[in-house]
């Protein structure tokens, strides 16, 4: 928070223990204006309209101070306006009706007076000899621009080319790039990542109305400070203060609030500016508390005795030792969490990457070798010298204020100064470990370039002319109007075989042409299957990575040509290349060429995939759950995989695996084979056959079932470490096929309950709506089609210190479902928008082409699709409530959490 020779910031020490009141004198206080507290000579005054008054009566010297300290800096702007709050304060000095020409004023007085704008707060002095008049008129003159300053366009006109050139300057600057590029790498969301000068085409661009409208917001007296310090009269100042800003009248607005937390650091970040320039520069930054945090008072040691010269260890280290020609070091920070400098200035030419290791390497070790008796002494010396100095100055000590003042209270000053002589070197070297670390570090390098390669970004043309010369093309694209009813779906369909493939074939005209296929084939049983592991998959995957006629490139060139979008067994293209995409991915699923390069690459993203899902919660979590339920021995397909299984199944499976499992159970004979939208049937039937009628798998084809069994409930906790998030997963399994009489009122419990797909739930309404648990969660009723597998899932993300009250609101959601029942509201709901979602689902080509090969499979037309829904409109309230206290039972449901098990307990 202060660097020991720089006054302000030096000034700026400041902590949270208890400061007790000094003496006061006793004034009479004017109607309405209240005394605070007192320190050292320092009163404080309030009046009415919230403005905060310091007076510091000092005859020592004939001069007095007049220090105006706003509450306002640039982390108060916002995009597009970067550099306001600065901006704003070069204005401030263009006048007001009552003044038209402040800067000639102050010179005919002999006044000293500057602005200065900082992230929290911005600051207006004068400094001038003691009369009278001279107190009188900067007073009122404050007071009145205060409210009244004129703000206008023509000024704003002249000074942002003034101000421009201040950015200009600092642009030329190698050090002050630097520390702006660093400041804007640093942050990701804070408003402390953007430089208090702005960007250029902000301070251009900035609207008068604007500037105005953050003046007002701003420059009021609740969010002022106003402090006179030097030879005067306090009783006659304070009723001045009063007559002159007691008028202005107290705000109504409220001032606009920030809430914005810059997110921990999670790797060190690293930069290079490469400009023209003499010298070579490179700095590390790190992220530290705000200026109220204890450990900012530390760290400023830690950062005086690093980078003080000559008596700094890096100026012993990198000066000294000839490696660089200048060392600094200086803390950035303020209200909020901020950043410590440390760098180092090196001639052009010589190698920067040992300074910046050396440098590096200095700074995070600091906290293995703590501060020395000698290094202690000397920078406590250093700093109560220098509050000393300014406590004898009224000039400074209203500068070096305005800095506490902006951390909320001026007598952080003295609690600053008083902590000084308590900080220890363990605490110093402590603090420095806390955040002097690699994953807290951003390093950047100013690099002399006198080419550098830039890429200069041009301004966008206006849409105006880019339209100019457009003339549309009449619309080729049409489309018929076709009603997804079942009935109508049945007309329209060709029900036929060709060879051992039984097939669907659905014409209608779409607009572009388009026609989706769906291709649905069987492989092996439950015998043959058995041990096959992670074979199926990785050759299901090989496919499409090089044929006995194209490798990969020119195969994806080949779909592309056919604009086939998706894969072999379901994609989409259009009418006149139908044919040929047919014969395409005959040729893929039949000639596969199993490359051993792209084998090699597959297993590499296969194995890192899922070494990267070894820590996500969801994955952990689904995956116990599911391990938990299994009851298939190890080999047997639908045995329930660890991560440590998947893992040997890819590292021990053979390219020779995959020939031979494609050789043996890939076929067509049976299949089932769907094609939905713009084509002609009578000529796409005998290609059909030709392509896949008789190609049938040497091995045995059988439905591999599945079983229910009855799992005794679990109700687990696993730590997932450094994960944001965390994960709900709960199951319970159920004795359910779908030709059952409750299926249907069950599918309505579900989606009532949590199984709408949207945010209108019962589930959603509690842990979202209403508690604000989880963005998104719901539940799943699964129900056997040709077994009675079935079960009740729920899920859903939270914030891992969030998952206990979730599962809580669903076992107390279940809890009153099975208590009170639905209601016939929520059960007409459920049937509108379970039909709504069931119309939708039958108008896209896809899920229609599906939903043939699906049916097909099974023995049934989309007339069985017509009866279940007749099934479900027919469903009553008794049914539905009965159905699902029934069905559901709480005790049984087995619930796996996964998440950051050190943040389960924090605050959320």
């Amino acid at each position: 928070m202060f660097s020991p020779r720089g006054l302000a910031a030096s000034l700026a020490l400041v902590g949270l223990s208890f400061v007790a009141n000094g003496p006061a004198w006793a004034l009479d206080l004017p109607k309405g204006v209240v005394q605070g507290p007192s320190v050292e000579g320092i009163t404080e005054y309030r009046l009415p309209n919230g403005l905060k008054v310091l007076l510091f009566p000092d005859s020592s010297r004939p001069t007095v101070t007049v220090n105006v300290t706003y509450l306002v800096g640039s982390r108060h702007e916002n995009y597009g306006e970067t550099g306001m709050a600065h901006l704003l304060e070069h204005l401030m000095f263009k006048g007001s009706p009552k003044h038209p020409d402040i800067t000639a004023q102050f010179a005919d007085r002999g006044m000293q007076f500057n602005g200065t704008t900082s992230l929290d707060r911005t600051n207006y002095y004068e400094v001038f000899q003691a009369s009278n008049d001279n107190l009188q008129w900067a007073l009122q003159m404050e007071a009145d621009r205060m409210t009244h300053s004129n703000i206008a366009k023509k000024d704003l006109d002249s000074e942002m080319t003034v101000v421009r050139n201040e950015y200009e300057n600092g642009e030329n600057s190698p050090g002050a790039v630097l520390m702006k590029r660093m400041q804007n790498i640093a942050y990701d969301w804070h408003s402390y990542g953007r430089s208090t000068i702005g960007n250029k085409s902000d301070i251009e661009n900035v609207k008068i109305a604007n500037l105005q409208n953050f003046y007002r917001t701003y420059y009021q007296p609740d969010n002022a400070v106003l402090l006179v310090a030097g030879k005067f009269d306090p009783a006659q100042t304070l009723l001045s203060i009063n007559r002159l800003f007691g008028a202005i009248p107290k705000p109504k607005r409220t001032l606009p609030e920030f809430w914005t937390v810059e997110p921990t650091q999670d790797g060190e970040r690293s930069f290079e500016v490469r400009r023209q320039g003499d010298v070579q520069m490179v700095a590390v930054g790190y992220k530290i508390p705000s200026g109220l945090h204890d450990d900012s008072d530390v760290l400023n040691f830690a950062s005086t005795i690093l980078g003080e010269a000559p008596s700094g260890r890096l100026h012993k280290l990198l000066v000294e030792s000839g490696k660089a020609s200048q060392v600094f070091a200086f803390p950035q920070t303020g209200y909020a969490p901020g950043l410590q400098y440390f760098g180092a200035v090196v001639k052009k030419g010589e190698p920067l990457e040992p300074v910046r290791q050396a440098l590096t390497q200095a700074i995070e070790d600091f906290t293995k070798h703590p501060p020395t008796p000698e290094e202690m002494e000397r920078t406590r010396r250093g700093y109560l010298n220098e509050i000393e100095r300014s406590l004898n100055d009224p000039q400074q000590v209203g500068v070096a204020l305005s800095e506490v003042i902006a951390l909320g209270d001026w007598r952080l000053f003295f609690v600053g100064r008083d902590r000084v002589p308590t900080i220890t070197a363990e605490q110093v070297a402590a603090a420095a470990g806390r955040y002097f670390k690699r994953d807290n570090r951003v390093t950047g390098s100013f690099i002399p370039d006198d080419n550098p390669q830039r890429a200069v970004i041009p301004p966008a043309p206006s849409v105006a002319s880019l339209l100019k010369d457009f003339k549309p093309q009449a619309s080729t694209l049409s489309a018929e109007d076709f009603e997804p009813t079942q009935a109508n779906i049945m007309k329209r369909t060709t029900l036929t075989t060709a060879g051992g493939v039984k097939l669907a074939l659905l014409p209608k005209k779409n607009r572009g042409q388009t026609v989706t296929v769906d291709l649905n084939q069987h492989f092996g049983d439950e015998q043959n299957l058995f041990g096959k592991g992670a074979i199926p998959g990785l050759t299901a995957a090989m496919l499409t990575r090089g044929t006995s006629r194209y490798d990969r490139v020119q195969l994806a060139d080949a779909f592309d040509k056919l604009k086939i979008a998706g894969g072999p067994t379901h994609f989409q293209t259009t009418r006149e290349n139908l044919p040929e995409a047919l014969k395409l991915v005959a040729h893929v699923l039949r000639e596969p060429s199993f490359p051993a390069a792209e084998f090699e690459q597959l297993r590499r993203q296969s194995l890192v995939s899922l070494d990267a899902s070894r820590s996500e919660p969801q994955n952990v979590a689904s995956r116990a759950l599911n391990e938990h339920f299994d009851i298939y021995p190890k080999g047997d397909i639908r045995h329930e995989t660890t991560l440590d299984e998947d893992v040997a199944d890819i590292k021990a499976a053979k390219l020779d695996d995959l020939k031979a499992f494609h050789r043996d159970f890939y076929g067509t004979v049976p299949a089932e084979l769907a094609i939905v939208g713009d084509f002609d049937p009578q000529t796409v039937t005998p290609l059909i056959d030709q392509l896949f009628g008789a190609w049938k798998a040497p091995m045995h084809v059988a439905p591999v079932l599945r079983k229910h069994a009855d799992i005794a409930p679990i109700h687990q906790t696993l730590n997932t470490p450094d994960k944001e998030n965390g994960f709900y997963t709960a199951r319970m399994n159920l004795d359910l096929n779908v030709e059952d009489p409750d299926y249907p009122a069950l599918m309505l419990a579900d989606y009532i309950f949590g199984g709408g797909g949207g945010l209108k739930s019962r589930l959603m309404d509690r842990i979202r709506q209403k508690e604000g648990l989880s963005y998104g969660g719901g539940t799943q009723l699964v129900a056997g089609d040709l077994d009675r597998a079935g079960m009740f899932a729920v899920s859903a993300i939270a914030a891992p210190q969030n998952l206990a009250k979730v599962d809580v609101a669903v076992r107390e959601e279940l809890a009153r479902a099975l208590k009170d029942g639905f209601t016939n509201a929520e059960l007409a709901g459920a049937k509108s928008g379970l039909m709504q979602q069931r119309i939708q689902t039958r108008a896209e080509d896809g899920a229609l082409a599906a939903g043939w090969t699906s049916y097909l499979y099974r023995g049934r037309t989309f007339e069985w699709s017509a009866e279940f829904e007749r099934r479900l409109m027919a469903v009553t309230l008794p049914q539905l409530n009965a159905a699902f206290r029934k069905t559901v039972d709480p005790s049984k449901l087995s619930v796996v959490m996964a998440g950051d098990q050190s943040k389960a307990g924090a605050k959320h």
